[in-house]
């Protein structure tokens, strides 16, 4: 370990630099302040070690420098006129230590061990988290998340998109595949190619195919010149098929001869061209599931079916709606500090979000739009105003105790017998199950007397 030794006085000096270069450290000796600020800026010592008085600005103006170069590098001071008015000060500007004069160089010694095993693990910390966040970053391109499920996803997305894999990326409505995509792209050797997306379910089918295909002039009423189609721009890129699921199965056929022989024809044209294309598929429903029902080709399945990637539901991304909101608020602020209390967080955790991403980004869309001139994001806003989800968001006020629930329910329940009996006792306990001594104990317990008449029916029916 460096260490920076700032002293004035050659016999101090000599002695504690002996001392701390036998235990095993390198030891820069400045004997005077101009020469420990230079020490300082040149060789970046891990622990200074420094007189208060000596020539220059002293000891105090190390002690600045430091803090300032690195806030948390331990500085150690030393004098022999100390007061307590200079060793608060020490403090607050950031000093580890204060050691009165005279010392013990073991003293000295072993405050500077402990100081840079603390600095040691600090650092292997900082690697450790620099370490953690390249393999499970917190943002990946447009994506963001910190849970468990979404590193997972940009586990993934590392790991497949150098390659040329067809990936299939399988996850509900809003929670982000076509980021997933472009993510994927934006990784790959194809990131300074295209990237074209389109949607399966956007299109009708005979539109949905002069979209894929192009076609040519003429080809059917309305073609009045050549067009390319998605595949054909996509050349040398990334093609994503968003909502896959909704393919006509007519259209599958001629997707399913492209992805086999990367050739094609336009609409209208014999030419066959050569494709240079990675193909990423998303789908918003199980699609072994369609292939059973006979609503999706078994042999397409397998060929798009090359390296799955599954999304969450934000539902089951723990901890991720603070970052997300935090994310989207940054990107729809223009700049404004806004924010979100403790409650409305804590509500905005507990909400299922069905509509996923998507929800949520909408909603901070509409908190900030309807904000005015306040900075704080109303819950009324930001949380659906549905009744069907308000369980969800808001508890209720109050928990009963279990004992006075069950009372409610066994004085409502005898009352209810002692009215099907018209008040008569021993039909009540046949009725209930118990002994007339029993149900007597509760109705005096509770309060639940019968009247006269009901009395002398039942000493007359016993």
């Amino acid at each position: 370990m460096r260490v920076l030794l700032a002293e004035d006085e050659e016999t101090i000096a000599v002695t504690l630099s002996h001392a701390l270069g036998d235990a095993g450290h390198e030891v820069l000796r400045a004997p005077d302040t101009r020469v420990a600020l230079e020490l300082l800026a040149g060789r970046n010592p891990d622990v200074v070690v420094t007189d208060i008085r000596m020539p220059g600005a002293g000891g105090m103006e190390v002690l600045r420098r430091s803090v300032e170069l690195d806030p948390r590098r331990p500085v150690v001071l030393m004098t022999g006129y100390g007061t307590v008015e200079q060793a608060v000060e020490a403090m607050r500007i950031g000093a580890a230590h204060y050691v009165q004069k005279p010392f013990r160089n073991e003293a000295v010694v072993a405050l500077v061990e402990r100081f840079g095993r603390e600095r040691s693990l600090e650092r292997e910390n900082e690697a450790l988290k620099a370490e953690l966040r390249a393999v499970a970053p917190d943002r990946m391109g447009e994506l963001v998340g910190r849970s468990t499920t979404m590193h997972a996803v940009f586990q993934r997305i590392a790991t497949v998109a150098p390659t040329d894999a067809t990936v299939l990326i399988e996850g509900e409505s809003g929670t982000g595949k076509e980021r997933v995509a472009r993510a994927l792209h934006e990784r790959s050797t194809r990131a300074k190619g295209p990237f074209v997306a389109i949607s399966c379910a956007a299109l009708p089918e005979s539109l949905l195919e002069a979209e894929l295909f192009g076609h040519e002039k003429g080809a059917f009423t309305d073609a009045h010149k050549e067009r390319k189609g998605r595949f054909e721009l996509a050349h040398g890129g990334t093609l994503f098929l968003d909502d896959i699921d909704d393919m006509p199965l007519s259209v599958q056929v001629k997707l399913l001869r492209v992805l086999q022989e990367r050739t094609f024809e336009r609409l209208g044209s014999e030419e066959t061209r050569s494709l240079d294309i990675r193909v990423v598929a998303a789908t918003k429903k199980p699609l072994r599931e369609l292939v059973r029902e006979g609503r999706f080709r078994e042999d397409l399945y397998y060929r798009i079916h090359v390296v799955p990637a599954a999304l969450p539901p934000l539902r089951e991304r723990a901890g991720d709606v603070p970052l997300l909101l935090q994310h989207m608020v940054e990107r729809y602020g223009k700049g404004k500090a806004y924010r979100v209390s403790t409650a409305t967080m804590n509500l905005l955790e507990r909400y299922p979000w069905p509509g996923n991403v998507r929800e949520l980004e909408n909603a901070v869309q509409r908190a900030i739009a309807l904000a005015g001139e306040t900075l704080e994001l109303s819950k009324e806003y930001l949380l659906p105003l549905d009744p069907r989800w308000r369980g969800a968001t808001e508890p209720p006020e109050t928990v009963r105790p279990l004992r006075e629930v069950l009372h409610e329910a066994e004085v409502a329940h005898l009352k209810r017998a002692l009215e099907l009996t018209g008040g008569h006792r021993t039909q009540t306990a046949e009725l209930l199950g118990i002994s007339r001594k029993v149900l007597w104990e509760k109705l005096r317990d509770f309060g639940l007397e019968p009247g006269d008449k009901a009395e002398a029916a039942d000493r007359a029916g016993a």
